[in-house]
């Protein structure tokens, strides 16, 4: 990273969503239908840093505000932020496809909830750069979306259309859990453990605790034991990998 200190930056970037919505992920709404979602990715990327080497040296790629970077830093981790969509003290702004890294750089990389948003084409790629950057035996924790999760089968084998878990626009690199795994795989990284997160219960998810996320989180909750078995049927899943 640069040694120029970021909270020198004069003009912050606010690109794509953050333009509009603000801090969103920050200031956290509870009634937002991902909401019960997200709460388990954070208790989940919390539990993994937290497991780490407090000397480890890690990299959160396209971390939005940057709230655990932010975290992380206060409590003394060696952790940096880079987002292709905002910049701010503790987020650099940089693009996944081109890390401003030297080889080898990091003990461990995150990639939430952003390979999703990566085209087809330049998925291969991205993790290349991630493989290039992540020292040997480093360690690669990412969460991606599942686009053949539980309710999106149902729904594909009764009227032919999938349950995408956002508009095509957004995820336009949206893909089943066995695909993400094999492109990992792919990239030579091995997998340690993989773990879901929401059982998109068929009526239950869509129709009951997305339209009610504060009150039905803990409807939500009580199937996550089951989302953890079955990460083919989860509709987000958390790959830890190792190069």
């Amino acid at each position: 990273m640069s040694s120029e200190p970021m909270n020198s930056i004069k003009k912050a970037h606010r690109g794509w969503v953050y333009s509009e919505a603000g801090d969103y992920h920050r200031y956290l709404d509870l009634g937002w239908s991902y909401a019960p979602t997200y709460l388990q990715k954070i208790k989940l990327t919390r539990k993994f840093i937290e497991s780490l080497n407090p000397d480890y040296k890690i990299l959160d790629i396209g971390c939005g505000e940057g709230v655990f970077v932010e975290e992380y830093v206060r409590q003394g981790r060696d952790i940096q932020g880079i987002d292709l969509n905002y910049e701010s003290e503790f987020v650099r702004q940089g693009n996944i496809l081109d890390l401003p890294f030297p080889d080898s750089h990091f003990d461990t990389i995150m990639l939430l909830d952003v390979f999703e948003h990566i085209a087809f084409k330049d998925q291969p790629k991205a993790l290349t750069e991630i493989y290039r950057v992540l020292k040997p035996e480093g360690l690669f924790f990412t969460s991606i979306p599942n686009l053949a999760h539980f309710n999106s089968r149902v729904i594909f084998s009764i009227f032919g259309r999938l349950d995408r878990t956002d508009n095509e626009l957004d995820h336009l690199g949206e893909r089943p859990f066995k695909e993400n795994r094999e492109l990992l795989e792919a990239a030579n990284f091995k997998l340690l453990n993989c773990v879901g997160v929401t059982l998109s219960v068929p009526y239950i998810y869509r129709r009951l605790i997305c339209r009610h996320a504060k009150q039905l989180r803990f409807l939500h909750d009580l199937f996550e034991p089951i989302a953890r078995a079955a990460p083919g049927w989860a509709m987000l899943d958390f790959f830890t990998c190792q190069k």
